[in-house]
Parts: C-alpha cells; structure tokens; sequence
C-alpha cells in the first residue's frame, strides 16, 4: 500500500503578487500549509481532527517557474511517512504541465489541548492516508 497525492486547487489573488509582477515566494509555503492542513481535515476522521493541530518545523522548497495572477495552481501533496509525531509531506506545485515549486516539508502533530507533541495512530495511518505499517513483530519458534 502507498500513500496516494492529495489535489488541492489555488486561486493567486492580487495580495499573492509582489513588486516584481509574479507570486512572492513566501506565498508558497502558505499554500503548502493550506494544502498539508486540507489533507489531514479530508482524510482523518473527525476526532482526530478535532483533537490534533500541526506546526511545520522545515520546509525545502525550490522554485522552478513563478506563477501569476489569475494563473490556474494546483497543489499536490504525498504524505511520504510518518515517525512518532513527526510526518514528511513533498508538494509540488503546477500551472498546468509546468512545475512552478517543489517543497519538502516536515510536520510536528500536536494534541490540541495541551500542545505537546501526539503521535498519529498506526490505524489511522494505514486505513485513512495509505500508508503501510511496521510489519508486526515475529514470535521466536
């Protein structure tokens, strides 16, 4: 089983463009997060949503074309592994055929109340993101 991508449209609105006529480059790890926060609320089940927050704690990302008001932008994203309460997304994000940012990203889940860090159940890995889990341990014969 592998994790499947997750499709999120963009709309680049006047506030995105900055003085050079394209998006600022800072608006695109807004739209990861946009992206990274509407998979996790589509997929996971209600209680986890309600119970779980994230914070980003890195984010790579190239630029390989800029994007434009009124452009077209789709946001794709693999949730690529999860360890502990750690998990690791890549994005990319397109005009079309036209690659405009490729983003790695790492995530820290939270529990919402108390704000420590909260580990994603295997369960929920494996039957709401795809993503397989450890194999169980073999008894000794």
């Amino acid at each position: 089983m592998s994790a499947k991508p997750f499709t999120f449209p963009i709309k680049v609105l006047p506030d995105d463009i900055d003085f050079m006529g394209h998006v600022n480059n800072a608006r695109y790890l807004n739209w990861v997060q946009d992206t990274v926060l509407a998979h996790w609320q589509k997929l996971a089940p209600a209680e986890e949503v309600a119970s779980k927050a994230w914070v980003a704690l890195k984010h790579e990302i190239t630029y390989r074309r800029p994007a434009f008001l009124d452009d077209d932008v789709i946001a794709e994203t693999v949730l690529e592994k999860i360890a502990g309460a750690r998990s690791f997304y890549n994005t990319v994000i397109r005009r079309g055929e036209d690659v405009l940012a490729e983003v790695q990203s790492m995530w820290c889940c939270i529990d919402a109340k108390s704000l420590r860090p909260a580990r994603i159940s295997r369960e929920v890995a494996e039957t709401c993101f795809g993503l397989p889990g450890k194999p169980k341990a073999q008894t000794g014969s």
